[in-house]
């Protein structure tokens, strides 16, 4: 059962695409010094960043509103 979320602008995104987007624009250094937290800054990797941003919703939430600012 899928539901329509048409007002969701990151419905079927997922948190993989989002982080290695923003890694494509910005680089793990500018994007270490927009959200100041240890993943981005200490030995970056997706992984890593992704096992972390799923166990801590204010860092998820700055990833995303990150992203959602971004003009690409």
């Amino acid at each position: 059962m899928t539901t329509s979320q048409p007002n969701n602008p990151l419905h079927g995104v997922t948190l993989e695409q989002i982080v290695t987007r923003l890694v494509e624009h910005y680089g793990w250094a500018e994007l270490g010094v927009l959200i100041p937290v240890r993943c981005f800054n200490h030995d970056p990797s997706i992984k890593s960043s992704l096992r972390f941003l799923r166990t801590t919703p204010w860092a998820r939430q700055a990833v995303e509103k990150l992203y959602l600012e971004t003009r690409w």
